[in-house]
């Protein structure tokens, strides 16, 4: 048998996954297994940055204890207040991040909230209004009133990200019984790096309402068809549901890279070809996880 510390530093070179299954195999190998020594090299390698950025703080006794925090997610970067120009409201602590590893692989992955993304007239309160919402994790979400021109743009840095990993972008939306012009045209979403385009398609961001849907593409009918052919082509994507309550609509997907390189990724989201009004759409933010 080999000594446990040489078991550990094997066990560290497999995965997560591996890890909680030699627990099984002997008492010496779930020693072993639990280690500091193989937990520390599945966190990934920025984690006490991470841990110092949580808004609340983790306790744990090991680093698998640790690891398993931030399996659920974590609120991160918090601390800068929002003032309330149109209201009476005092000012409000806002957090950007949503922060968490995938279990079995232990790569990570963000949400980026409302508040981080940039959003056409998001400070104009007669086109979009903040608002709390208990589907949310954070403290609040963008809701559009009524706007012709949409236009939602998020930012990150792969040095941020797990190395040699591809990665997708989902938008996190929500459609209120109000809603109206969402899906008269499909919107187009962009991925970019660098300077480069990657990925150009375009996404329906889905009228619940059947029958009103059709009403307004007969009201809209002809300025449909004439700016459809201005659409780019590309794969039409749908909103779909997810477990916890929103919906999401993929943007794109990329590598992001050896821990050397450094680049910025744009993720965007646009309709403003139809120019007709459109309300009732719910943004909590946009999520960057492995594929």
């Amino acid at each position: 048998m080999l000594p446990e510390d040489c078991v550990s530093i094997i066990l560290s070179l497999t995965s997560p996954l591996d890890a909680c299954r030699a627990t099984l195999v002997s008492r010496a190998f779930r020693s072993a297994a639990e280690s500091n020594v193989a937990w520390e090299k599945f966190l990934p390698s920025d984690y006490e940055d991470i841990v110092s950025r949580s808004i609340t703080s983790l306790k744990f006794s090991s680093k698998k204890e640790l690891y398993l925090h931030l399996c659920n997610p974590i609120l991160i970067d918090g601390g800068r207040k929002v003032r309330q120009f149109y209201s009476h409201s005092p000012d409000i602590c806002i957090f950007f991040k949503s922060f968490k590893l995938d279990k079995s692989s232990g790569k990570k992955s963000y949400v980026l909230s409302s508040r981080e993304l940039s959003i056409t007239w998001s400070d104009r309160p007669e086109y979009w209004s903040w608002k709390p919402s208990l589907k949310s994790r954070f403290l609040e979400v963008a809701e559009l009133r009524m706007i012709s021109w949409l236009e939602i743009e998020g930012k990150i840095r792969t040095h941020m990200l797990s190395p040699n990993t591809m990665y997708r972008a989902y938008l996190l939306i929500n459609i209120t019984h109000r809603a109206h012009g969402l899906d008269l045209l499909p919107s187009d979403t962009f991925l970019e790096m660098g300077n480069q385009i990657i990925s150009a398609n375009t996404a329906y961001l889905s009228c619940k309402d059947k029958k009103k849907h059709q009403m307004e593409c007969l009201f809209y009918g002809n300025r449909t068809q004439r700016t459809k052919s201005r659409v780019i082509e590309g794969d039409e994507r749908f909103a779909r549901e997810r477990d916890d309550g929103w919906m999401e609509i993929e943007l794109g997907e990329f590598f992001s890279g050896d821990e050397e390189g450094d680049q910025e990724v744009k993720m965007s989201l646009r309709e403003i070809k139809g120019y007709q009004l459109k309300g009732g759409l719910v943004i909590e933010g946009i999520e960057v996880r492995p594929k």
